[in-house]
């Protein structure tokens, strides 16, 4: 996207789901936007108006309603495991520990948040098994709230 512009002040998604990139070739920290207006980057939680490549997922298949994740406090699917069907506002209350080393995510499409309340660093989380951190293109396991994405 350099090329087009250098700097992103603000965002209008008018339908589906996008996944904006800090770094070109769909790298770097991410940013999951759906319909909306986002007048700053402050607005979708940008650390600055950095954005390098984007897609869309609006061809993704809407969900039949069916939301399910499990999640792991090792790598590998080991350790504690806990099941979630709904939005988590902070892993610490309710899975009584600070990171997730592995999940996977069974149905439905989700976002990670680095912080609780759905605050910091975001992580779109297509179906599929995360076996470590890093799957999900995170530097560390420190994961504090998540939640369902409902608008495609």
């Amino acid at each position: 996207m350099h090329p087009h512009f250098s700097r992103c002040n603000s965002i209008r998604v008018e339908s589906g789901c996008w996944v904006l990139y800090e770094r070109p070739n769909y790298s770097g920290f991410q940013y999951v936007l759906t319909r909306g207006e986002y007048p700053e980057y402050q607005r979708w939680m940008g650390y600055n108006d950095t954005i390098r490549s984007c897609r869309t997922f609006s061809n993704l298949q809407k969900s039949d309603g069916s939301y399910r994740i499990r999640i792991y406090d090792r790598p590998d699917f080991q350790g504690q495991m806990m099941e979630f069907s709904d939005d988590c506002g902070s892993i610490h209350e309710s899975f009584q520990c600070r990171s997730i080393h592995s999940c996977n995510v069974m149905e439905g499409y989700w976002t990670f948040y680095e912080h609780p309340s759905f605050q910091g660093r975001q992580y779109f989380m297509p179906p599929g098994e995360y076996r470590k951190f890093s799957d999900w293109g995170a530097m560390c396991a420190n994961i504090g709230s998540f939640r369902k994405i409902t608008d495609f």
